[in-house]
């Protein structure tokens, strides 16, 4: 029997939505996909969490759905008025899909619905952060055009060690790409900057070589023989 699938935005819970969410991020929790949590922090705390989620006007939450069941989730956060230096920039946070649900494509249709969401034509950058282990992320994001830009080596504490955290922007600027060029991918982009200020390092400026006088040429004395 084929299993439907779906993915879109909400702004309410409907049916068991706020259980399926609950439960979600637990499972999420234990597989170490983030929330920042190390262990569950209850029910209650989830169901206030999620709640608090749809009342803030700066996000916009996104769900996939298996079946009519809440199998991921992922927020998306608006500038605040008040930043209006950062108004180019958006967040990507609380991407995840649960263990039992994958294979069925639902976390890069996720992504490209968030995507297709962004405010236009303001917003002109998407950043996100993800944990070093989360390796199937990783690879979705940079296969998507997401460019690692920085590296925090204690970015969680787990146990008694520390996770890295890689932190990604994607550019929505697409108006300096050749129109209907592909996005190149991360390793591209980086190898192009690279390459572009290796360049940059060996051009030197031409010396301009200093103009060498004449000898004055000896005029005839009109007195001489």
């Amino acid at each position: 029997m084929t299993q439907q699938s779906s993915v879109e935005q909400i702004t309410a819970f409907e049916d068991a939505d706020l259980e399926d969410l609950c439960q979600a991020t637990v499972e999420a929790i234990i597989d170490g996909l983030g929330f920042e949590w190390l262990k569950s922090p209850g029910r209650a705390a989830l169901e206030r969490y999620w709640s608090g989620v749809l009342l803030v006007p700066e996000r916009r939450l996104f769900v996939a759905r298996l079946d009519g069941t809440i199998v991921g989730t992922a927020q998306l956060i608006l500038p605040t008025r008040s930043n209006e230096a950062g108004s180019f920039d958006v967040t990507l946070t609380g991407f995840f899909i649960r263990p039992w649900a994958r294979g069925h494509g639902l976390a890069r249709r996720l992504l490209t619905e968030v995507e297709n969401a962004v405010p236009k034509p303001g917003i002109k950058q998407i950043s996100l952060v993800v944990r070093a282990t989360q390796e199937a992320a990783i690879r979705l994001y940079e296969s998507a055009g997401y460019v690692r830009w920085g590296v925090k080596p204690k970015y969680a504490q787990v146990g008694r060690g520390y996770i890295a955290g890689y932190y990604y922007i994607k550019d929505l600027g697409g108006a300096r790409r050749r129109k209907g060029a592909p996005p190149q991918t991360a390793h591209a982009q980086t190898a192009h900057a690279q390459t572009a200020h290796a360049q940059t390092a060996r051009a030197k400026p031409a010396r301009a070589k200093p103009a060498r006088a004449k000898p004055a040429r000896a005029k005839p004395d009109p007195a001489g023989s």
